[in-house]
């Protein structure tokens, strides 16, 4: 039975997860896991970058560092199961999103974190740069994860909704039946805005368990001034993040709106967050949705999307056998196993390519 190592950073840009895993059958199995987060100045040179804020020394010097950091991380995940290199088949790295432009007329997507680096420190082969391929075909280059969540998290007889709560709220609809048409897009911010917020008022980091947004109450002209944003009303496929749903965003509607106070601001963005979920969930009155991600961490958020939601029933991918920190690097740990038995990772059908590909670029040990 191989044995895969999955690394994940998201839009939150708040830290490295690894885990290693394995497949067997149609199940998974964790050896361990391990996150690392980023000191607080790389994370504020990766939020100017991914801002457009940054030259080409910067860009090159932030790929080395993530990449060193990310084989830090693999190394630690070896060392805490007691694995040698030799023993994993391939690391499924996703990198750091810096910037992904998947409309106009030359559409990209740049994830950095060298994986020559993650290859060359670790001595393990290094599948990367999972989704130009997908956009090469005219693909959105994401959500990748919903090819995962339909081999693991499809029923026979249940309709299913697997929610990622990270910094930026994706959905993948997976219908009972093994042969049925799976969809997923990215719904919108989740964390990306609540946390960007926080940080500029309060200066933490981000608001833990929704605390301060609790102690606000919704702007409703405000939040109607955000929900008109097109993105939310496009059909799929679509995705996006950082690049449209930042800081910038936020100060500039809520300049529209000085009468909202600073906490109030941050419970509408907890809103805007919970109502743009629930407004582009799939109609399907038995459905179950699964969430995962950092945000199932944050408590009011999870109340406020339970009430929102309801009768839908809301629960966490534990219930599916997998915690919800986890799902991202496990997924991309499959991906490259994909990718290494020249299988396709993508679902046209979820990101719009032509046709399915094998993703990724192999760098071996």
């Amino acid at each position: 039975m191989s044995t895969w190592l999955g690394l994940m950073s998201g839009t939150s840009m708040d830290g490295i997860d690894a885990v290693l895993v394995s497949f067997p059958g149609d199940r998974i199995f964790i050896h361990a896991t391990h996150s690392i987060p980023y000191p607080d100045d790389i994370r504020h040179r990766l939020a100017q970058l991914s801002q457009n804020q940054g030259t080409p020394d910067e860009l090159g010097e932030l790929d080395h560092i993530v990449g060193s950091l990310f084989a830090k991380a693999a190394i630690q995940t070896l060392d805490k199961a007691g694995m040698p290199p030799g023993d994993i088949a391939a690391i499924g790295s996703h990198g750091q999103t810096v910037r992904h432009q998947p409309g106009g007329n030359a559409p990209f997507s740049l994830q950095i974190g060298d994986p020559n680096l993650i290859a060359e420190r670790t001595g393990i082969t290094t599948v990367a740069d999972f989704r130009r391929r997908d956009m090469s075909a005219g693909g959105q280059g994401a959500p990748l994860v919903p090819a995962f969540h339909k081999m693991f998290f499809g029923s026979e007889t249940e309709d299913r909704c697997i929610l990622n709560l990270g910094g930026i709220a994706n959905i993948s609809w997976l219908p009972a039946g093994e042969h049925q048409k799976v969809s997923g897009f990215d719904t919108g911010p989740a964390n990306a805005l609540l946390d960007a917020w926080c940080h500029y008022q309060t200066g933490r980091p981000y608001d833990e368990a929704g605390r301060w947004a609790e102690e606000g109450i919704v702007h409703h002209e405000l939040l109607g001034d955000m929900l008109s944003d097109g993105y939310f009303s496009r059909p799929a496929p679509k995705s996006t993040g950082k690049e449209k749903f930042n800081l910038e965003w936020v100060k500039t509607l809520a300049h529209r709106h000085s009468d909202a106070s600073a906490v109030d601001v941050q419970r509408t963005l907890l809103e805007l967050t919970v109502v743009s979920i629930a407004r582009q969930l799939p109609q399907s009155p038995g459905m179950t949705v699964f969430t995962c991600g950092g945000g199932t961490r944050n408590v009011f958020l999870m109340r406020e999307l339970k009430r929102t939601c309801s009768p839908l029933t809301i629960a966490s991918t534990a219930d599916l056998g997998l915690d919800p920190q986890w799902v991202e690097p496990v997924a991309f740990a499959w991906l490259a196993k994909q990718t290494l038995e020249k299988r396709p990772g993508n679902l046209p059908e979820v990101t719009g390519a032509s046709r399915e590909r094998i993703l990724g670029a192999v760098y071996f040990a």
